[in-house]
């Protein structure tokens, strides 16, 4: 699992890759939809899709003389999978600082004006 999350976050690395998975997840489009909103040429859209390809984050269909792009959501599900353990981490501690807040809230009443 080490080296497809690796694969994943080098295609996650780039921003124009992510902005081109955001875009997926509104639904299936081709190169050329992709490649509207970027100032990239259509072959530079084409290797950020192999990228994200290789990375399994993408799925490029064909239908007649029309090819599309899908986002493919399980290698993304394998990221949030591995990163619940960081999420519990820092939700102990912002748990733990809050009930350190609140014990000492008490201690410090506030000063109110003369």
């Amino acid at each position: 699992m080490t080296d497809r999350l690796d694969t994943t976050f080098a295609a996650l690395a780039d921003p124009t890759r992510r902005a081109l998975l955001a875009q997926l997840a509104r639904g299936e489009a081709t190169v050329n939809e992709l490649a509207a909103p970027h100032h990239l040429t259509l072959a530079a859209v084409s290797r950020h899709l192999t990228v994200l390809e290789t990375a399994g984050l993408v799925a490029k269909t064909r239908r007649a003389q029309w090819r599309s792009c899908r986002l493919v959501a399980g290698p993304l599900q394998e990221v949030d999978d591995w990163m619940e353990g960081y999420r519990r981490f820092f939700a102990d501690r912002f748990d733990r600082l809050a009930e350190h807040l609140a014990d000492h809230s008490t201690d410090h009443p506030k000063e109110t004006p003369p």
